[in-house]
């Protein structure tokens, strides 16, 4: 397994931000590699940089030293325009509010990435259609945001994020916004997804059940990444 390419790796990632006169650490001298299938849990207390950590991984944000690399390429060598592309081929996103957009249907919203992609129209559809009948809606494709219930819109928000059929799915708390019931079916779509796919997960989450369903669990504390205990 040690010789096998990461799909996403960050060496000595540290972030730091001015607050008046004094400047913050969040992140010290992080180093992590998730490897292809590989599942892992981030937890930590609020406030402890996780998603800080996520946001630069995913290359949303750029950190103050250190570098991410992203199907072997260094995400802050690249132009905006080569990092977006970089991301939407080899990354999706989840996050504890879905992101979707109101005015779109479900078969829409997941058609986005692969719009972005200039896929031709027949290929991008028929996708579209097959990821949410994996996730249980293809009778809810031409519903809203506003006509689906709150776990329904999390699973199109988990659809949308396997549209470009990427390597590694970055989830931000993606069931801290849902009851308990809800909760567990989107943790058991997940696993599902990811065994199927052959998905690698990084999982933000306060949730330990969540968490203890991965391959492996990393405490976020005081700036540094650890197993935890």
């Amino acid at each position: 397994m040690s010789n096998i390419e990461p799909v996403l790796s960050c060496v000595d990632l540290c972030k730091s931000y001015s607050q008046g006169p004094s400047v913050v650490q969040v992140l010290k001298s992080v180093a992590f590699q998730l490897r292809p299938g590989e599942r892992v849990a981030i937890v930590g207390s609020s406030g402890s940089g996780k998603s800080t950590l996520l946001n630069l991984l995913g290359g949303l944000d750029t950190p103050t030293q250190g570098s991410v690399m992203l199907a072997g390429k260094p995400l802050s060598e690249l132009s905006d325009n080569a990092r977006g592309r970089l991301r939407n081929q080899h990354l999706g996103f989840v996050y504890q509010f879905h992101h979707l957009l109101p005015e779109f249907s479900a078969r829409e919203n997941v058609e986005i990435p692969m719009r972005i992609a200039k896929m031709p129209a027949t290929t991008y559809r028929a996708r579209a259609e097959t990821l949410l009948a994996q996730v249980g809606l293809a009778h809810r494709l031409d519903h809203k945001p506003s006509e689906l219930s709150g776990g329904e819109r999390q699973r199109v928000a988990i659809a949308r994020a396997l549209a470009m059929q990427p390597a590694c799915v970055l989830m931000d708390e993606p069931t801290g916004n849902l009851d308990a019931e809800n909760a567990e079916a989107i943790q058991a779509l997940m696993l599902s997804l990811s065994q199927e796919h052959g998905l690698a997960f990084v999982v933000v989450t306060h949730d330990m059940a969540l968490a203890e369903r991965m391959d492996q669990v990393l405490l976020l504390e005081k700036g540094s990444l650890r197993a935890h205990p």
